[in-house]
Order: C-alpha cells, then structure tokens, then sequence
C-alpha cells in the first residue's frame, strides 16, 4: 500500500480568515501544533502506518510547501509532483499523481488531515485488504455509519482503494470528491466505513477557528 497525500489547494478560507484579523495570511500547512507544522503531522502519521511509499502533490503555493518539506528533511521520505495548471479540482490533483502507476493500492489522505492516526490508517488498509472485492471496494473513515456503507454522503479523504478504480472514475472530472464518491457507490462500488480512533479524526481544518480547536485539543492531552 502505497500514500498519495494532497497539498495543492488554494487555502482560500484560512486567507480570509487572516485578513479579517488584520494579519498577513499564513498557509494553514505551515501553522503548527506543538511546534510541528500541520503537513509534517500528517506526513509523520502516514510513515509510522503500513503504507510503504508516499507521494505528495502540490499546486497552489508550491515554493511554500516545498521548503515545510525541506526544511523538516522530508523530501528523501517522499516523492513530490506538481499539477501542471495550478487550477484545477481536488479530482485532477488525485489524477496528477495516478497517472504514474495507477494499478496499485493507495491511501488518500489530505494534507490538512493532521489528526488521522496511523492506527485508524492501518484499520482502513486491513479493510480493504479483507474485502471480497478488493478492487472494488473503498475502506473509508466513516463520519457517520461504520460497516458496509449504503450511502457516500459527506465522505471525503481519508481513505483507501485501487488506484486504477479511482483513476477511471477522475479522469473526466474537475470536482471534488464527494460528488464522484457518491457516483461510484450508486454504480456498485463498495464502501467500507472504518470507526475513528477518536473525534479530532472528524475534525477538518479548513478555517482558523477550527485549527485553534484542534490545535488545544492536542496540546492539552
């Protein structure tokens, strides 16, 4: 199993949230959580998992992004691939790094996700491992019901499945997840939803307040 994390969005909310405090805007994968950044977390829960190889891609901000990486001495532990238009959806960003080997096992997971425990990692690979159909199915983090899922609605990263699945399903699109999640599930795709270790799994960061959330429910446990 291998890792493709996504770092390529525009950041949009956390700017704004910025500049209503009167402050020069920070990427949010540069804000840290006991004095690591927000990407390192990520990364770092990814390695301690059962995933072998990790591939990021990067978009908007890149330069930014890149140096998070080089100055944490990531960049031997991980591969980095730019999105040729740095325009593009969650969905072409997925197809950017398939495109190289896309018959293979992934993880997909988020770059913002800093909260996703390797246990939680693992738990979705052992799924979709035991799945009578593995290469058509994906081991999801359920943000509702755990199980065989009869529904996609409100899932997104992380989760794992064939690359090749997913790579059939994105090369025509320009969206984000949900909508392409829900399309595969209607179409028979099976979804396995895995329980959370704990609920800072649940929480996004997306906006200031959120990372404040996370950030003290972390450091004061």
């Amino acid at each position: 199993m291998d890792a493709i994390i996504t770092a390529a969005g525009r950041n949009s909310r956390m700017i704004n949230d910025f500049r209503q405090m009167n402050k020069t805007p920070v990427h949010k994968l540069k804000l840290k959580i006991k004095e690591k950044e927000i990407l390192i977390h990520t990364i770092d829960n990814i390695i301690e998992s059962d995933v072998e190889n990790i591939t990021i891609v990067l978009g908007h901000f890149r330069d930014e992004i890149y140096k998070i990486l080089k100055d944490n001495q990531m960049l031997d532990k991980v591969n980095v691939v730019y999105n040729e238009n740095n325009d593009v959806g969650l969905s072409q960003s997925i197809i950017t790094a398939l495109e190289e080997n896309p018959d293979n096992y992934y993880l997909f997971a988020a770059g913002d996700q800093p909260t996703i425990s390797s246990k939680t990692i693992n738990e979705m690979i052992k799924h979709l491992e035991d799945a009578p159909q593995p290469d058509n199915t994906i081991s999801i983090l359920a943000r509702r019901k755990t199980g065989w899922l009869d529904s996609a609605e409100g899932l997104g990263m992380p989760f794992c499945t064939y690359g090749r699945l997913l790579y059939d399903y994105l090369k025509e699109e320009d969206d984000n997840l949900n909508p392409i999640l829900r399309k595969m599930i209607k179409n028979g795709v099976e979804f396995y939803g895995v329980e959370a270790n704990n609920k800072l799994e649940l929480l996004n960061i997306n906006c200031y307040d959120e990372y404040l959330e996370i950030k003290r429910e972390v450091e004061e446990n």
